[in-house]
């Protein structure tokens, strides 16, 4: 699919926005895993080892107990922190081989199953400064569905010709802020709300909205992007919502109506990832809808 300005310029379009998954492993930086790999239990679904360092330093006031009990908090936070990653890694790197549709894993948080104090102890330069070190099993816990943001997306046609112009509809159940995007066969990905011409991107609660809008001179037209050889192209539009208006995504039109970014701009998916997971789940959700393009 291609987007095209009237009387101006034309984008190419056409969508697969899981395509990218495989980028979010550069999300992680080096130093969180680089020594200490956590560990997959695999007699138990989805739970892995971490191992995590925590430290408090003691106050004029506090007790032996509560400096040991804040440092202990401390290395369990940081234990849950470094297991979130692994979860949202090891998810794309089953998701990367597939035709995964969702970013529920983006959503995910970690529970503590069980806690083994490896070491613990003042630090021997520092004698107000305690330091724990243990090891947590942590489990992987997503949002139940129907929390939070509902969000319907819809096009106009799903079974395109090439040529075919087509309008994307979304719902929220709640005052929200959405992002369109689509991501073209070749892995790259455009923003197409909000834009240059169409900043607002605010959706007030059960109001049907489109894109692209009544009166708009943008058009959404079916394309194959050049060079591309096959008969049929199945392609996708994902939309995200958030509650709040969050920076997701960085924007920046300066060169054209959209933000794009290319199949080699991969820290655009790890940026996004990165930035839905610090949200709480029920402050965001997405949606995905198909369609089909034939010559």
């Amino acid at each position: 699919m291609s987007l095209r300005k009237v009387l101006a310029t034309k984008q190419s379009l056409m969508m697969r926005f899981l395509a990218m998954l495989g980028m979010t492993l550069l999300f992680f930086s080096p130093q969180v895993f680089a020594s200490e790999k956590p560990v997959p239990d695999k007699s138990l679904q989805g739970q892995v080892w971490v191992e995590a360092e925590g430290e408090a330093v003691m106050g004029e006031y506090d007790t032996k107990r509560e400096i040991l009990e804040r440092a202990k908090r401390d290395a369990q936070n940081k234990a849950v922190e470094k297991a979130v990653g692994v979860f949202i890694r090891s998810h794309t790197l089953v998701s990367n081989s597939q035709l995964a549709e969702d970013l529920v894993y983006a959503a995910v948080r970690g529970k503590i199953e069980k806690v083994d104090v490896i070491k613990e102890g003042w630090d021997e330069k520092d004698r107000n400064l305690y330091r724990v070190k243990l090891k947590a099993l942590i489990m992987p816990v997503y949002p139940e569905k129907g929390e939070g943001i509902s969000l319907k997306v819809s096009l106009s046609k799903a079974d395109l010709k090439e040529g075919d112009e087509v309008k994307i509809f979304y719902q929220a159940n709640r005052d929200c802020y959405v992002y369109i995007f689509s991501v073209a066969a070749d892995g790259s990905v455009t923003l197409l709300l909000p834009n240059s011409i169409n900043p607002d991107n605010a959706v007030t609660a059960g109001e049907i909205y489109e894109f692209p809008v009544k009166g708009s001179n943008i058009k959404l037209q079916a394309r194959f992007l050049p060079g591309y050889k096959d008969p049929v192209a199945e392609e996708r539009i994902k939309v995200i919502a958030t509650r709040q208006k969050e920076g997701i995504i960085p924007l920046g039109f300066q060169e054209g109506l959209f933000r794009v970014f290319d199949a080699k701009s991969t820290g655009m998916i790890s940026d996004l990832v990165k930035r839905l997971n610090q949200l709480e789940p029920s402050d965001w959700t997405e949606a995905t809808t198909v369609y089909t393009l034939r010559r």
